[in-house]
């Protein structure tokens, strides 16, 4: 190997040294915040929203989805995200609950951001949660039907109206969470929070 050859490696080797070095004091001294209350840097919530989106894209290409969501599924899967989900992700014409507000990162508002999602992907979500999300996992304690059921309604909620959604009933006996209408603030599942802009950058 010669000389300039030797030196470039040395150097590449010195950098990933040192970023392994600076991530370790980071790490060990508690220096990164974090409070909710106070958002991710703009390069840390860059790289969890990327890692959290390839991640669900590459697992969810081995999910077989159902051949058609029938209306039947969809009206079953209203009442479960009724009464587990739109807390966090609100409907249509109904907000988020007020603290889901100062989640980072914010839960989406799956009303405009499903389409972004293959089906495959959201019942990923539902069945394994995100960790480091606030997303918690349903597939223990809930069948693989039930889920696909959510994953129909929740690709569905972008076509519906506000008065549609407000006919589905919640088989959880929850009492809804309207706020003044659908919030156009918190983007997607990124870890960027606010800053995230839609589904694939929560």
């Amino acid at each position: 190997m010669s000389p300039k050859a030797k030196g470039v490696l040395f150097g590449a080797a010195g950098v990933v040294l040192g970023l392994l070095l600076i991530a370790l004091i980071v790490v060990l001294t508690g220096s990164y915040n974090v409070a909710a209350t106070d958002r991710h840097n703009p390069i840390v919530g860059w790289a969890l929203t990327t890692a959290m989106e390839n991640s669900v894209e590459s697992r969810a290409g081995d999910v077989i989805a159902p051949p058609a969501f029938t209306p039947a599924m969809v009206e079953a899967g209203a009442g479960a995200y009724k009464g587990m989900c739109a807390h966090c992700h609100g409907g249509v014409g109904d907000s988020r609950a007020i603290w889901a507000r100062t989640m980072r990162p914010i839960p989406p508002p799956l009303a405009r951001v499903a389409p972004e999602w293959s089906a495959e992907e959201v019942f990923w979500i539902v069945k394994h949660g995100v960790k480091m999300s606030g997303m918690p996992a349903f597939g223990p304690t809930h069948e693989d039907q039930s889920l696909w059921e959510i994953a129909a309604f929740v690709k569905q909620l972008p076509e519906m109206s506000a008065a549609e959604y407000a006919a589905y009933e919640d088989s959880h006996g929850g009492e809804g969470h309207s706020h003044g209408g659908q919030e156009s603030a918190g983007g997607g599942h990124g870890h960027g929070g606010e800053d995230a802009g839609s589904g694939h950058s929560h």
